[in-house]
Parts: C-alpha cells; sequence; structure tokens
C-alpha cells in the first residue's frame, strides 16, 4: 500500500482493523496500485454521491486513476478478517462488491440499513459488524503467519486460510518479500544485496518479482529512494 496517496493514516482500536487512512483528491491523477494482501472497507463521495466498496486483495500491480474533486477513507481489516457473504477470494484483483445505497447516510448489508460510517467512527462501526456477525477473524491465519503447527490436513489449512483471505499463504509470502526488498532498496542496499537478504535467486529474480507486484523495477525504487530525505 502506497502510504503517499493518503492524507491520514491511523491505527484502530479494533482488533479486527489493521488500519484506517483517509485521502481526498482536488484533481484527478493516475498511479500503480500495488500488490496487495489486505482487504478493506471504503467509503468513497465525489460529485455528490457516495459509494461503499468491499475490496479484496490484488495479486499484481496495475494502473489506477483517483477521482477528482473526491474524499474517501478505507477500513484495512488484519489478515483473516473478513466478511463471510462476501469472500475475499471472490473480490481478488478489483472484483469490488459495490453496496446499495439506502439513502443519503445509509446503505445495504445483508438486508439491513446500515448507517454509513466516518473516519473518525469507523471503530464503532466494525464493532457493529462483528457484533451482527458480518465480521469474523479466522485464528488459523493468524497461527500460520506465525508458523504455529496446526492440526488440520493441508488440504483443509488451505482451504481455511484463503477462505478467510483470499489468497494462498505462498501469495502473501511473495507479496511481503517483494515489500522487504522495496524497502531494503530506498534505505540505500545495492540491488544485488537487497536479491540476497531478501532470499531471491538472482537480480533477474528480483526485478520479475518487483516488478509483478510493486510496478517497478528494483533500479527504479532506489532512484526513488535516493530522493528522500533520511532521517
Amino acid at each position: 500500500m502506497d502510504f503517499s496517496l493518503f492524507d491520514e493514516v491511523r491505527s484502530a482500536d479494533s482488533p479486527f482493523v489493521e488500519r484506517i487512512w483517509y485521502a481526498r483528491s482536488e484533481q484527478g491523477r493516475d498511479f500503480t496500485s500495488v500488490a496487495e494482501t489486505h482487504s478493506e472497507i471504503v467509503i468513497v463521495r465525489y460529485q455528490g454521491k457516495t459509494e461503499v466498496v468491499v475490496r479484496g486483495p490484488e495479486t499484481k500491480a496495475t494502473p489506477a486513476t483517483t477521482l477528482a474533486d473526491s474524499e474517501c477513507f478505507g477500513i484495512v481489516l488484519k489478515l483473516g478478517t473478513f466478511i463471510p457473504i462476501l469472500l475475499p477470494k471472490n473480490l481478488t484483483d478489483r472484483r469490488e462488491a459495490f453496496l446499495p445505497i439506502a439513502s443519503h447516510q445509509s446503505f445495504w448489508l445483508d438486508n439491513t440499513a446500515w448507517e454509513i460510517p466516518t473516519f473518525d467512527n469507523a471503530d464503532t462501526f466494525v464493532q457493529q459488524l462483528v457484533r451482527e456477525g458480518l465480521l469474523l477473524h479466522d485464528p488459523v491465519v493468524s497461527a500460520v503467519l506465525q508458523g504455529q503447527p496446526q492440526a488440520f490436513s493441508p488440504r483443509a489449512l488451505q482451504y481455511r486460510f484463503v477462505r478467510a483471505t483470499g489468497l494462498p499463504h505462498k501469495v502473501i509470502q511473495q507479496i511481503e518479500r517483494a515489500r522487504r526488498a522495496a524497502s531494503l532498496l530506498e534505505s540505500g542496499m545495492s540491488i544485488l544485496d537487497s536479491a540476497h537478504e531478501t532470499g531471491y535467486y538472482d537480480q533477474s529474480h528480483l526485478t520479475n518479482s518487483l516488478s509483478r507486484f510493486l510496478g517497478q523495477t528494483p533500479a527504479q525504487i532506489a532512484q526513488v529512494g535516493q530522493l528522500i530525505p533520511q532521517p
């Protein structure tokens, strides 16, 4: 996730939420939407309209555009947190779910009208979803990510993991490794050393991974890092 696109990012009180972000755009602009392992609920307001969107993870970098004269905020869910009637695996790679708008201040979810949340009351909104059973967390995901042994067959474990996240564990590992490599490049580490440090076979392997998941080559990422003031 490119935090430079956001005007504000904050943590959340809810254990179901990774972070909450806010962004305003006066003029539309093109950008690269990078691979993302988390699902999120996004509220978009533009031209007097409001959209409530549930987004799944993204497995590759793709071109995207911000809407002119718009503002939006997103509730990024922790890995393993999902809406059971809108499974992440059905929302991957921009197959977004646009929830029906009931009124200027509400939308429909599970045949019930819900008040459209705001950046400030997002935590309360999440608590309400959890209380109604519309937002769940599968602890198996956290256990797998932490390398804890599980009393499930590999097939059953994979099913639960993909049901809750939308992605196989291997793909999540690949995306996170690409991000780690990009962070090292931005900090000034050489391309070869970054590849070695993050377990890529060689520079070509690193280049293919970063191009796929982040939409940039290692050289491009390193160049951007040189322009960022170091503390």
